[in-house]
């Protein structure tokens, strides 16, 4: 497989919703290796494809603490949120050297295409949730801290540019 590079902020397909997969082949689960090997070589806990510029819905996550444990997606989904949330640092490397905490959920049920091609439905808890939801909102179109205050964000780009 290969690392692949992540586009830079503020590449337009960042704020693009990516497109359903269709089904699962081989093409797809290249794509799912070099998003893993992506991810390792951050290293980080989740990657969805749009920040590689592959335009469809597919995410990894993997926030075990071995490693190797990672869970290809496709088209994710969030069922069920939990009510009790949590405040995590995330960060992108779409956009390198800034991080902000971000409040989310503690738990999801999500339901996604596994790489065998079959849906399947599975509770997430933790850096997990976190992670999930992250890359999901990557799938959307959305990043990390378009879930902070506006002068918040605003300060957080501009440390960002100054560090470029």
């Amino acid at each position: 497989m290969t690392v692949r590079k992540c586009i830079p902020w503020p590449d337009k397909r960042l704020r693009s919703t990516a497109a359903p997969v269709e089904a699962i082949t081989d093409d797809i689960r290249a794509i799912w290796g070099d998003m893993i090997d992506t991810m390792e070589a951050m290293p980080g806990v989740g990657l969805a494809a749009p920040q590689i510029g592959v335009m469809l819905r597919l995410a990894v996550v993997d926030a075990s603490d071995e490693r190797g444990k990672a869970i290809r997606m496709a088209n994710p989904e969030i069922l069920h949120s939990s009510v009790e949330f949590r405040e995590y640092e995330e960060a992108s490397p779409n956009l390198p050297g800034v991080s902000a905490k971000i409040r989310r959920p503690r738990a999801v049920t999500v339901r996604y295409m596994d790489e065998k091609g079959i849906v399947d439905r599975r509770d997430f808890v933790g850096l997990w949730a976190i992670s999930v939801q992250h890359q999901i909102d990557h799938l959307n179109g959305r990043m990390y801290f378009d879930r902070l205050s506006k002068l918040k964000r605003d300060m957080l780009i501009k440390k960002a540019r100054k560090l470029q």
